[in-house]
């Protein structure tokens, strides 16, 4: 369901199939029984180097 989500987002730029890709990833990450929220450094917190 991801895959087809986000083909179908990238090639529409339909916002409920990106929306859609969300909660299918989300649930994704719930079996596997990772939080979605911790798992990712904040942009925030990213150094960029120039």
């Amino acid at each position: 369901m991801r895959d087809f989500s986000w083909t179908y987002f990238a090639k529409t730029g339909d916002v409920d199939a990106y929306l859609l890709y969300k909660e299918a990833c989300a649930s994704a990450l719930d079996e596997v029984g990772i939080e979605a929220e911790g798992e990712v450094e904040p942009f925030d917190a990213i150094q960029i180097e120039s």
